[in-house]
This record gives C-alpha cells, structure tokens and sequence, in this order.
C-alpha cells in the first residue's frame, strides 16, 4: 500500500505557521518582482482571485477585502518542506518527494501497527501538523495512481483522509473521476479518450489492454494497471543530496534592461551562483548556455528572444571562467534597442571534478583557481554572500529581485528568529 500526503496550501500554510493572525483571512502569495499570484488561501479564492493573476488587475479587489499579501519566501518554504518530509520519514523511510508539498510513502503494514488505513491517515496528519504545524490531506491506496485518485477526492470532498482499499471503493471512486483528471494524462489523450466514449477513469480502466497499449503505448498500459490496483510505479526514492545534471539561475528584471554593460552585470552575478552550486556538489560543467528575453506582455515593445551555448575547452566550476565564456555567448545574440525584461544561465554536460578531462592546449593554472575558489566561498560563508565578488558583477544589482513583503526566514536565519519574553 501507498500513502500521498499533499500539504493543503502550502506556501500561505507556512505563513500561517509564524504569524496566526492569518488564519481564515484571505491571503495571497505573489511571485518574483511580486508581480503574480502564484498561490492564495481558500478565502481568496473565494472571493474571486485567480492563480497566476497580475497583482496590478486586482489591486481593488485585494484593498476591497482588506487581502493580506506577502512575497515569495523561499527560504523559509524551503526550509518547511524538508521539516514536513523529515517528519514522514519517522513513519516509514522509503519516501519519494515529489514536489516542495507532497510525497509518496510506502506504508505497508501499517495498517496493523495503527489499527486501520483510516487511523494511519489521522495519524499521518496530525504528527505532521503537531511537529510542523501544517495542515495535510492523506490518500491511501494499493497504487500511486490510486492514492492521487484519492487526494482529489478528499479536496473536492472537503475530507482530511481517503482511503481506496477494496474493489467496491476503487470502482466508487474511479466512476467520479473524469479522464482528463487522471494523474499522467494529458490534455491530448484526454481528448482522444472523450472521442473513443472514455469519460471517466472506470471507463478507462475496463478498456481493453491492447487497445490502451496500441494508442497510448506502454506509459498510457501502466496507468490502466495502476487504475485497476496492479502496481506499476515505484517510489523513486532519489537521495535528497544527489546531484543535479543541469545548473541555472535567472531573475526577471526590476525595471528592464537597454545597456550590454547592465546584462553582463546580471550575468555575472548568475554566473557567480551557478558557480558556487558546481563546487558544492563537486561537478564541473562542459558548457555554458545564456539566454535573454524582452518582455512578451508589453505589446508596445519590440519583442526579442535569443540563446546562446558555447563549449567549454575543459569542464570547470571556476566563477570567472563561466563568466568570460557567458559573456562570448551575450555578445553574439544581443542586439541594441530592445528592453530586456529576463536573463539566464544554464551549465550542463555535468561531470563529477575528479574525473575532468583535461586538455593538451590549456593554459589555465587550474590548481591556483581551485584554492581561489575554495578561499572565496570559505569568506563568504562566514562573512555573508558576495563579500568577496568577481568586478564585472558591478554593485547596481539590476539583476535582483524585488520582494518588498516578504516575511521573515523565521527557521534558516539567526538574525530573523521569533524572540519570546519571557
């Protein structure tokens, strides 16, 4: 048997958690340069806010209704997952985070430790609502197919626990589900599904299997097992630490950009960051790729979009490599007279440091750049972030991003802790 545990809104929960006053008022969380919703309280979406509205369009509507807003803080919701996740894993330890807000769990047995399906989902939540603070919904079920079937249920139910065990509930629940909400189908295979008389997931579960296998391959047969309780999926249980095969970072602009001189700064500044997550997962990259973009919503503006990938001669992690060879790539597809809203760099072509192949014609004291780097991140981490910085960041931070609501980073800064008097 499978469990889901899905946080119910996460990133206002976590608000929530340090500052109560927020409870049962409607509250919106917006994105970068706090210019979207990207998440919102039942309440707000009561009183008619969208995902991914521009604040400027509901500014009214927010004044109106006296919404409380706040800044992305990533740190802190970060730092929550990982708390929520550590918390599950006392319950079992094969678990597969699939998101900042949910996970898989393998709950086999348990049954008979807790007493009931039921009673292990009540117990799921409240341990992590007592040792965390946020609310869950639990779905129980012989697949993982089946326990998302299960989450849906609970939300459109109002329900804290659904658990599909036997043939009577699965069938009663796959009857309520429509195709196109499935977890793993699509908006094309739901459309060829409606137009092969397939409405709902018990309809797709009593197709034939050759006929599933011939129009939807063997992705679309694993998920018709999975409906029908044979499992097919295991938990990807990837260690939290390993290492990533691609690297970015990228901001939309504050204001937007016309200079080169101000998109090498921001570059520079990517590239610093890219930098120091190589060396801290010990990988160098084999190549850099940057990309700029204008602003597709102002419809007054010149549109412009463009990338660039240059070939590293030798895999590297050194700061000031990446931004020479990021800088090459600007100069080719940049173009004056355009306002750049967004730049972006992306390292791939990941190798562990150790096993970097070196090159006949390379000049570079590799060995001295190595002791640079380690010397730049040690000062950092004691004495802040870019204490010590390369020159052609500059010190106009054009690249940055405005969060002028964001809370505190109440579980990950000293400086930013809840003090109690006693």
């Amino acid at each position: 048997m499978f469990a889901i545990i899905d946080c119910n809104q996460f990133y206002v929960s976590c608000e929530r958690v340090f500052n109560p006053k927020l409870e049962n008022k409607p509250v919106l969380i917006l994105s970068n340069n706090d210019g979207c919703v990207i998440a919102s309280s039942p309440e707000a979406k009561q009183l008619g806010v969208k995902m991914g509205a521009p604040v400027f369009k509901i500014r009214e509507l927010i004044s109106k209704y006296h919404m409380e807003v706040y800044s992305s803080n990533y740190a802190l919701y970060g730092d929550m997952s990982k708390r929520v996740m550590d918390t599950l894993r006392s319950f079992s330890p094969d678990i597969e985070v699939y998101s900042i807000d949910e996970a898989f769990l393998n709950v086999s047995g348990l049954d008979r430790q807790y007493g009931s399906w039921e009673r292990l989902g009540h117990q799921l939540r409240t341990k992590v609502r007592q040792w965390t603070g946020v609310p869950t919904r639990v779905g129980i079920a012989p697949t993982k197919t089946l326990t998302k079937i299960g989450i849906h249920l609970a939300k459109k139910n109002g329900e804290s626990v659904c658990v599909l065990k036997d043939e009577n509930s699965i069938k009663k629940a796959l009857k309520s589900i429509p195709v196109e909400d499935i977890w793993g189908i699509g908006r094309q295979y739901a459309a060829f599904l409606y137009q092969s008389g397939i409405k709902n997931a018990y309809h797709f579960s009593q197709a034939e299997e050759n006929w599933v296998k011939q129009h939807m391959s063997v992705v679309g047969l694993r998920l018709h097992h999975e409906l029908r309780g044979l499992s097919c999926l295991p938990l990807e249980t990837i260690s939290e630490h390993a290492n990533k095969k691609m690297i970015g970072s990228s901001r939309s602009f504050i204001k937007p950009i016309c200079h080169l001189v101000e998109l090498k700064e921001a570059l520079a500044t990517y590239c610093t960051r890219v930098g120091e997550k190589l060396r801290k997962q010990q990988s160098c990259a084999n190549y850099v790729t940057v990309y700029i973009r204008t602003n597709r919503f102002k419809d007054v503006d010149h549109q412009y979009a463009n990338a660039q990938t240059i070939q590293l001669p030798v895999a590297t992690d050194n700061t000031p490599e990446l931004i020479h060879y990021a800088f090459q790539a600007l100069d080719i597809i940049y173009r004056e007279g355009y306002r750049y809203k967004k730049a972006g760099v992306l390292v791939g072509g990941l190798v562990p440091a150790y096993t970097c192949q070196q090159n006949l014609f390379d000049n570079e004291n590799r060995q001295k750049h190595i002791k640079s780097m380690q010397a730049m991140d040690i000062i950092n981490a004691k004495m802040g972030r870019f204490v010590v910085r390369s020159a052609a960041m500059g010190y106009r931070n054009s690249g940055e991003t405005i969060r002028g609501k964001v809370s505190n980073k109440y579980t990950s800064d000293w400086e930013e802790i809840i003090e109690v008097g006693a």
